[in-house]
């Protein structure tokens, strides 16, 4: 007998199809650590105030405390799990925070990375000022936002680089 309080849904997650059982009122971090074991998604304030939950859903980044699972529906999800290419190997975004030290304590790492990376897929070219208001909706308890600048400025450098090269 199926539960009425729990519906189906279908959704790709990092590039996999996937269906997954969710009650109404599940959060999307729930569904992502709890049922697919993804726990690179951290919830830290669990009120959309820290960004340690960000994910991206088609693109965009949003907090995943804040998601319903249920709105995910026919959409496309990426976690941190997510970013890396073929093999393992780090997306351009990853490289520039291990190279310019972005990554301190680690905590908060996943959600400004991909809040790094929906910048980047916007522009491969961010001034300072976009980068932080991109990232504004992240905390670091580290305090390292200047290293994390650095860090996406390098990530935008080497996508450009890879870009040159693919042409």
């Amino acid at each position: 007998m199926s539960d009425p309080a729990r519906s189906s849904i279908r959704f790709t997650l990092n590039g996999a199809e996937v269906a997954a059982q969710v009650e109404g009122s599940e959060p999307l971090t729930d569904l992502l650590r709890d049922t697919f074991g993804l726990v690179g998604t951290r919830e830290g304030c669990g009120k959309g105030e820290c960004g340690a939950c960000t994910v991206l859903i088609d693109g965009l980044a949003v907090n995943a405390c804040l998601t319903p699972a249920q709105e995910v529906e026919g959409r496309a999800v990426v976690t941190i799990e997510g970013l890396a290419g073929p093999a393992g190997r780090l997306a351009p975004i990853q490289r520039g925070f291990v190279e310019r030290g972005g990554i301190q304590c680690g905590f908060c790492s996943p959600g400004m990375i991909l809040a790094a990376q929906a910048l980047l897929e916007r522009s491969d070219a961010p001034a300072e000022e976009g980068i932080r208001e991109a990232l504004a909706g992240n905390l670091c308890r580290c305090t390292g936002y200047v290293q994390i600048v650095r860090s996406v400025e390098r990530g935008a450098e080497i996508l450009r680089e890879e870009r040159r090269r693919d042409v």
